[in-house]
């Protein structure tokens, strides 16, 4: 583990966490997704979720963001119990995410995309909010362009400005880097690294590209058939018995 990754989780330890669930079971169609998970993570932290298709990553990231309450549980943000608020109230919080998928809407320019999430709720910010997130994100298109017909990094980046400008205190990514090429990658990973350690925003990613959160995942988590079967840092966990078995067997087969 770098030695800056190893202060801040010796730091996390002592630390109350900024966004946390506790002993999450949920059911969906009958069937048992997640049962007592319990992740956290401080402020400036990237923390990596991991598992084979069907462990409940994304599941997780709905009872997160407050799509989905839990049967069981708790949701906490800076200490708060949130687990009865739904999305939008989570948001006003400080919690952002975004979704496998990167959709934006395809009629609206960049530049209006842009204005319609500064104006989403009050107070509503100014251009200057949506030229310093742009900034930020290394958004550098024509803001009179439509956003559907960016590219997929530039729409991933168009959704983040969108967020940051409300300064988020938590990002939830679900897959940031799939359909992405390797120089767009190393794009993102220094985007996350910029909202982690300069931004002090907490990170929580979902990421199959195991070489990305290998290089700037702080912890990992590791979930199987929807418990936590490893945590800590990914050197350790990615060699884990059990991880292997789970995930690296899963994927070969």
């Amino acid at each position: 583990m770098r030695d800056d990754a190893r202060e801040r989780v010796a730091t996390a330890a002592l630390t109350p966490a900024l966004f946390a669930c506790s002993d999450i079971h949920i059911r969906l169609g009958g069937r048992s997704i997640l049962e007592g998970v319990s992740v956290g993570i401080q402020a400036g932290e990237i923390l990596g979720i991991v598992g084979p298709n069907g462990a409940g990553k994304t599941t997780l990231f709905e009872v997160l963001s407050g799509r989905y309450t839990p049967d069981r549980g708790r949701v906490l943000i800076g200490g708060r119990d949130v687990t009865s608020l739904r999305l939008h109230a989570r948001a006003r919080l400080g919690l952002g995410r975004t979704y496998q998928s990167p959709v934006v809407p395809d009629a609206l320019t960049v530049g209006e995309t842009l204005r319609a999430a500064r104006q989403a709720f009050a107070p509503y910010l100014t251009r200057f909010h949506a030229e310093w997130a742009a900034e930020k994100v290394a958004l550098r298109v024509p803001m009179s362009q439509l956003a559907g017909s960016l590219e997929t990094l530039n729409r991933r980046k168009l959704l983040l400005a969108c967020l940051l400008m409300r300064r988020p205190r938590v990002l939830l990514l679900d897959e940031p880097a799939a359909g992405l090429i390797n120089a767009e990658i190393d794009e993102l990973d220094s985007i996350i690294r910029h909202f982690a350690h300069e931004m002090n925003i907490g990170v929580m990613l979902v990421e199959h590209r195991l070489e990305l959160l290998s290089a700037i995942a702080d912890r990992v988590v590791v979930l199987d058939l929807g418990r936590l079967i490893a945590e800590g840092d990914p050197a350790t966990v990615f060699e884990d018995p059990r991880v292997r078995a789970a995930y690296f067997d899963t994927e070969a087969a």
